[in-house]
């Protein structure tokens, strides 16, 4: 990984979507943990649980803090934003962690109504592209067995499954950065 980063850079982007509806993102600010927990309340149980693999309402005060202020040069938290103004809000999110051995974790989440739309691969991709171009040389992300469209999506984007050596029901999937990188969605 690149030391002398001082933070881990994102330049807006638009994207248009198969529905046809553009949506922005961006790199996560301070000012967004309202937004973040509008978005977690959208969530249905069952996306909640298969991105935090746990049961839970809200995002914590500590796990709210953490997602609006990643760690310069360690981390990335993207969100994809809809609307404009006090109607804007947050449909998809997604981060990467440097990890304890230099390579970095990932996560993404799109909320129930704009799923189906490839935001998660979108994000995945822009993340992918990130952590290459920071110095990242694989990427790992944790999913349930039972999460079947991550897992689909994590293979076709070229990443490999493993059965977790802590948990049977989670699946470890693992990407080398040092190869081609995705395209730029929409190109």
């Amino acid at each position: 990984m690149t030391s002398a980063l001082s933070a881990v850079a994102f330049e807006p982007e638009v994207w248009r979507l198969r529905s046809g509806r553009s949506v922005t993102v961006r790199a996560v600010r301070p000012d967004d943990g309202d937004k973040l927990q509008a978005a977690m309340r959208q969530l249905s149980d069952e996306s909640r649980h298969s991105r935090f693999m746990a049961f839970m309402r809200e995002l914590s005060p500590q796990m709210l803090e953490q997602a609006t202020h990643p760690v310069p040069g360690r981390e990335l938290q993207l969100v994809v934003l809809s609307g404009d103004g006090d109607a804007e809000a947050i449909v998809a999110g997604g981060r990467y962690a440097a990890d304890a051995t230099g390579d970095c974790e990932f996560a993404v989440t799109v909320v129930d109504p704009w799923q189906r739309q490839g935001l998660a691969r979108r994000v995945l991709e822009a993340l992918i592209r990130s952590a290459h171009a920071h110095g990242f040389k694989r990427m790992t992300g944790y999913v349930l067995a039972t999460n079947t469209g991550m897992l689909t999506l994590a293979r076709r984007m070229g990443f490999v499954s493993a059965t977790s050596r802590e948990d049977p029901t989670v699946r470890v999937v693992r990407r080398d950065l040092t190869g081609g990188q995705p395209r730029r969605a929409g190109r």
